[in-house]
Parts: structure tokens; C-alpha cells; sequence
């Protein structure tokens, strides 16, 4: 094998394990830090040996032998440096390192770690999405509307909390769980809006995301059903499935055959995951049936209703609208009100009553949406449907530049009028 394939073998491995890689070893050593830095050097080392040696039958059994394996020395460098007599019971920089059959996985009860509550509650999704799911500080920075080195510095001290603090590395009480897994719930959600190119996470809103996020998109889901099966009694839990499924079962029409980005609205229900669509159904009505309503249930409930309308073609856009206004009364967040806007517009038949929402949005978070993407590609889009034809390029043009992902930026530039490639 050459050099290059070995190390796209251990970035791959590294890319498809770590979150139960950094649990596991997090998880037997009670310090979250050490387990990443232990990683980073066994992946090091995977791509200085791999080239040589070749790819290990089991390379994340390999990275977990070599992390562990370094965590013991620098626990023994630590005990000889506090004691120089004692060098019985620990292992030497020769001893070979045992590789596990398998990885145990250890997710799940890391998610409800980070989120503690002697770790402040600004930095729980942050520290979830960074320790269990792998993304850098600047990216999750970029998410939270902070500076990178400010994200670093919280997130660095949150870790030292957990180990200065002793906090137990095991599932909470049934006391603490409702708060916990909240903020579980939030971080997962967080994941998968980060990097998955959804065009209308609030069924009528226009976001923007990155095709690179195919891998935790999938992981995204898979912790949200692990979490509903570990917590059935949850219905928040299970309106997190939904809306996920969701979403996923739209990923194969959002875009033809040359690539291009395929708003909701126009669709193929033909090609949408049917199992996907079924699963996401009954987890709302085991949901319901648990009377507990929830702002990703009625998000579920949107995604669910204007897929709907789509295969009968006709979306009850009334309904919508009243869904909206229960998620704002539970969650008043940017995209639900700007859903609502667009919904409203939709509903009415009026895109200024649209436009009005929106622009008192706008008094009250001024500064947070001149950087904001959904909210310029909304108003954008309502401007276009009142006919203010000027106003409407202007704020295209704003949601072109804030748009990250390729295929939605050129679909923003055909909406203005003007090709994809004087848009880049």
C-alpha cells in the first residue's frame, strides 16, 4: 500500500471513529483532554506505521490500543517523575499494545458528561459537538457567532472543569435527565444544522449548509435514535428522530441530475426515502402518544406537513402558520420566526405581511442578521414576490455572499437573475 492510501486509511478511520474512540478512552480515564491528545498521537503514529507495516485489520482497534497505550505512559512519566523509585506495575515504551476486538461505544453517556450542570449551559452544545462529534473550535465558533480563539479558550475550560470537579462519567439520575437531555437533544440538532445542506430546516426558510457533511449528518441521526431508545419515555427525544428523518429522506431530491439545488417545493416525492418518511411518522405518533409537546416535535410536525402538501399539491400553508406560532411560543429562535414569516406570506397570499415579520425581527437582533443567511435569502425571495424588484437583488446579493455551499449559491444567483459564475 503507498504511503498516501495508508493515510487516507487512518484519516478515514479517524473520521469514522473518533467520537467512540475519544468516549471510550474519556470514559476509563476520567479526563476528556488527555483522551483527544492520546488520539491525535496514536493517529500520528497510524500515519508513520501504516505506510510501513500496512492497515491493521482493525485500524480503529489499532488507534484505540496505541491511545490507551499512551495514556498509560504519560500516567507512568507522571508517577516516576512524583516517585523515581517506583517503576513496578507500569508498562515501558516497548510493551506492545493489545488491540480490542471490538470498540465499546460510549457516546451516549459522554453527551450527558458535557452537559452536566457544573459545566456552564452556554457551552454544553459546543463542548457535545467538539468531544463526541469531532468539529474544530473555529467551525463550531462560527456557528455560535464568536471568535475562534474565545470558542478555544471556553471550551479548553470546560474540559479542565470536568476533570477539576471529579463529575462522574456515568448516565444521570432520573432527577437530573430532563435537563440533560435537553441540552443533549440541542447538540445533536446543532450537528446535524451545521453540516448537512438542508435548504428549508424550518419548512419555508432558506439556510445554507455543506455538502461535507454527509458523515455526521448520518451520525447526527444515529445519536438521536440511539438516545430515543435509551430514553423511550422522551418525546422530544422521538421529535428529534422525526425531524432528522426527515430530513434525510429529502437528501436524494435536493439535487437533479446535474447536480444542480432543488428547493422543496419542487421536489420529486418519488425519489424521498419512503423508509426514511415511515420511520420519521411513527416516531411523532409514539410522540403524541406521549403528550409531552416540544419544539422538534412541532418542527417535525412542519417538516411533516409541507412534505405532505407537496405529494397532494397543495401545501396547507394556514396549518403551517399555526404551527409556527406554537414553536415560537415554546422556542421564539431566528429560524422559526423566519419560517414563520415565509409561511405567513405563503398563508396570506401577502409577502409583505411577510416582510413586515421579518423586519421587526430585525429591530430586535439587528447586529446578529446582518450576518445572517436564512434571513437575507427570505427576505430576498419575499421582496422578489411584492414585485420591489431593486430591493430583491440587493438582498441576494447579501445572501450569495454569506452562502457557503456551491450548488444553493448558484440556485440564489438564478433566483436574482444573474448567472452561477458572476455569483462566485
Amino acid at each position: 500500500m503507498t504511503g498516501a492510501a495508508a493515510a487516507r486509511a487512518a484519516e478515514q478511520a479517524v473520521r469514522q471513529h473518533r467520537g467512540r474512540l475519544v468516549a471510550w478512552l474519556a470514559w476509563q480515564w476520567r479526563d476528556i483532554a488527555a483522551a483527544e491528545d492520546a488520539l491525535a498521537e496514536a493517529t500520528a503514529r497510524a500515519l508513520a506505521r501504516w505506510p510501513v507495516d500496512g492497515v491493521p485489520a482493525s485500524p480503529a482497534g489499532w488507534l484505540l490500543a496505541t491511545a490507551r497505550h499512551e495514556l498509560l505512559m504519560a500516567a507512568r512519566r507522571q508517577r516516576l517523575a512524583e516517585d523515581p523509585a517506583l517503576t513496578i506495575l507500569w508498562p515501558t515504551a516497548d510493551t506492545p499494545a493489545d488491540e480490542p476486538a471490538a470498540v465499546p461505544d460510549q457516546r451516549l453517556a459522554l453527551l450527558f458528561v458535557c452537559a452536566h450542570p457544573a459545566i456552564d449551559p452556554q457551552i454544553h452544545s459546543a463542548l457535545m459537538l467538539q468531544v463526541v462529534l469531532g468539529l474544530d473550535a473555529a467551525r463550531i465558533a462560527s456557528a455560535f457567532l464568536v471568535k475562534p480563539d474565545a470558542m478555544g479558550k471556553r471550551l479548553t475550560r470546560a474540559k479542565a472543569k470536568v476533570k477539576a470537579t471529579g463529575i462522574r462519567f456515568e448516565l444521570p439520575e432520573a432527577r437530573e435527565l430532563p435537563e440533560r437531555m435537553a441540552a443533549v437533544l440541542e447538540a445533536i440538532y446543532a450537528a446535524y444544522t451545521l453540516h448537512w445542506d438542508a435548504a428549508e430546516p424550518h419548512a419555508g426558510a432558506l439556510a445554507v449548509g455543506e455538502d461535507a457533511g454527509d458523515d455526521l449528518a448520518t451520525e447526527a441521526l444515529f445519536l438521536a435514535e440511539l438516545v430515543a431508545a435509551q430514553q423511550p419515555d422522551s418525546a422530544e427525544a422521538l421529535g428529534l428522530v422525526a425531524l432528522l428523518s426527515l430530513c434525510e429522506a429529502r437528501r436524494p431530491a435536493r439535487r437533479d441530475a446535474a447536480g444542480a439545488f432543488v428547493p422543496l417545493d419542487e421536489q420529486q416525492p418519488s425519489a424521498w426515502d419512503a423508509r426514511l418518511v415511515d420511520a420519521a411518522h411513527e416516531a411523532l405518533r409514539r410522540a403524541a402518544a406521549l403528550q409531552q409537546p416540544g419544539p422538534f416535535q412541532l418542527e417535525a410536525c412542519i417538516q411533516a406537513l409541507h412534505m405532505h402538501g407537496r405529494r397532494q399539491g397543495r401545501v396547507d400553508w394556514p396549518d403551517i402558520v399555526a404551527l409556527y406560532d406554537g414553536l415560537i411560543a415554546m422556542a421564539p429562535t431566528l429560524g422559526a420566526h423566519i419560517g414563520h414569516a415565509v409561511a405567513l406570506a405563503r398563508a396570506t397570499e401577502i409577502p409583505r405581511r411577510g416582510l413586515q415579520a421579518l423586519d421587526a425581527l430585525a429591530e430586535a437582533h439587528a447586529e446578529r442578521l446582518t450576518q445572517h443567511q436564512p434571513w437575507w435569502a427570505a427576505r430576498a425571495h419575499l421582496l422578489a414576490a411584492a414585485g420591489e424588484a431593486e430591493e430583491a437583488r440587493v438582498a441576494y446579493d447579501r445572501a450569495i455572499a454569506l452562502t457557503v455551499q456551491p450548488a444553493l449559491r448558484a440556485w440564489l444567483a438564478k433566483q436574482r437573475g444573474i448567472s452561477p459564475s458572476s455569483s462566485r
